[in-house]
């Protein structure tokens, strides 16, 4: 059951390791080692809305970053089985972030939040989006009208979305995040100071210059390897969809509490 009220560090730590968000995660070495692989040979699906160039061509050095900023097994002769992130690189991405989004709040700032990833993590934006909104922030709602090759660009409930078939949709894409600014900017509406995200429409953002942070699996290592270059300022590793969504609830009290957003910041 969800821890109730405010975690401390340690009990979201035990919390993030007993629901699988950090710690042993559900997504096998393999897995992991295929997408580093694609990712270094240049598979755009793997980029994230980024372009990284020839500057990661080598997959070892993809797995030394993650290693460091995921805390997966840094080991290149470990090539099946279990693989892992660490719970403490999460909480302190998680403080990183939290100050990111009390920056955010003392300045008042236009914030876009977007998901590709709606069964896990839609829960988690709409939350810090309400409490961003009870600072004094502008959440920025987005043109009506957008759409890409995979469906149209919604939001519900304060949070950017892609809906294909009457389905909020899962995508890696960028494009989605792109029409956003686009429409913006056709609009003569200003861009977002921040944008608060993850998969492609953080990467997106990001590389088109705005402040990005996002949440990233260990089989994604595109936005780790932006925040290493400083592309994004923040990329908090977490599974990014486990068995209950209720599971992220203690992660975004100890984030909204760090960021001294609890009680309307």
């Amino acid at each position: 059951m969800p821890i109730p009220g405010i975690p401390s560090r340690a009990e979201l730590v035990d919390h993030l390791v007993r629901t699988r968000i950090a710690g042993d995660v559900a997504t096998p070495r393999e897995n992991n080692l295929s997408h580093y692989r694609k990712l270094a040979n240049g598979d755009r699906n793997y980029w994230l809305g980024l372009e990284f160039g020839d500057r990661w061509s080598d997959e070892q050095d993809v797995l030394a970053v993650m290693a460091e900023r995921c805390g997966v097994n840094d080991d290149p002769e470990y090539r099946y089985g279990q693989d892992t992130i660490d719970p403490d690189l999460t909480v302190d991405a998680l403080e990183r972030l939290a100050a990111r989004l009390r920056k955010a709040a003392d300045g008042e700032q236009r914030v876009l939040f977007a998901t590709g990833h709606p069964g896990g993590l839609l829960d988690v934006h709409r939350a810090t989006a309400a409490a961003l909104r009870a600072a004094g922030c502008e959440i920025v709602v987005i043109p009506d009208g957008l759409q890409t090759e995979e469906g149209y660009v919604m939001q519900f409930a304060d949070v950017a979305v892609l809906e294909h078939g009457a389905t909020l949709w899962h995508t890696h894409s960028g494009e989605p995040m792109r029409q956003i600014l686009k429409g913006l900017e056709g609009a003569g509406r200003p861009l977002p100071d921040l944008v608060v995200a993850d998969h492609g429409w953080a990467g997106c953002a990001g590389r088109l210059g705005i402040d990005s942070v996002g949440y990233a699996d260990c089989n994604d290592p595109a936005l780790f390897l932006a925040e290493a270059e400083g592309t994004l300022q923040v990329t908090v590793p977490l599974d990014d969809h486990v068995t209950s969504p209720r599971h992220y609830d203690p992660l975004t009290a100890y984030l909204l509490d760090a960021a001294g957003l609890t009680n309307g910041g």
